[in-house]
């Protein structure tokens, strides 16, 4: 069987970073996902398709192929106050380099890293950490196999149960 479309996929990994070792995932704990459905960097997926179970691979993504470039536009201040609950900032909160989960204000998750701590404000980076970095990544096609009719509606996880029913069914456990 080879890597393509509504495949199951499993895969070891070591994911270098200017010559620093990030990401090791093993052969006895592989990552899996749904080849196709957009999961992970298009990139990524592309430099498996056709492979097939006990394949090598080693491939390089650039910076675009990854997580962007770096964008100034996403390194902002903030208002402390942005970080009060009830009138006053959690102690330990703001720490420099920390990920903190924030909300934009179309109600998107994201995680900011602090940067710097100033007086009335906190300079975050909403980059991906990766943003900019070229990806080496090498390792082996564990195993591949087809998605049953409920990894494609729910996903390998569950992921995807909400997206599937759109809130619109009945005697559904899937919606909230």
């Amino acid at each position: 069987m080879t890597i393509s479309d509504e495949k199951v996929v499993s895969v070891s990994y070591t994911l270098v970073v200017d010559g620093d070792v990030i990401e090791t995932v093993t052969e006895d704990k592989p990552m899996q996902f749904i080849y196709g459905l957009g999961y992970l960097l298009a990139a990524f997926e592309e430099k498996l398709q056709g492979k097939k179970t006990g394949d090598l691979f080693s491939f390089t993504l650039d910076a675009k192929e990854g997580y962007g470039e770096i964008d100034p536009h996403a390194v902002v201040e903030l208002s402390k106050d942005l970080f009060k609950v009830n009138g006053k900032i959690e102690e330990g909160l703001l720490v420099k380099d920390k990920i903190i989960p924030m909300q934009d204000s179309q109600g998107n998750r994201l995680n900011g890293i602090i940067e710097d701590i100033l007086e009335d404000s906190v300079k975050m980076n909403f980059n991906h950490p990766l943003a900019g970095c070229e990806l080496q990544f090498s390792g082996k096609v564990v195993d591949i196999r087809d998605a049953t009719e409920k990894e494609l509606i729910q996903g390998l996880y569950g992921e995807r149960a909400e997206d599937a029913c759109a809130g619109s069914c009945e005697g559904c456990s899937g919606c909230s």
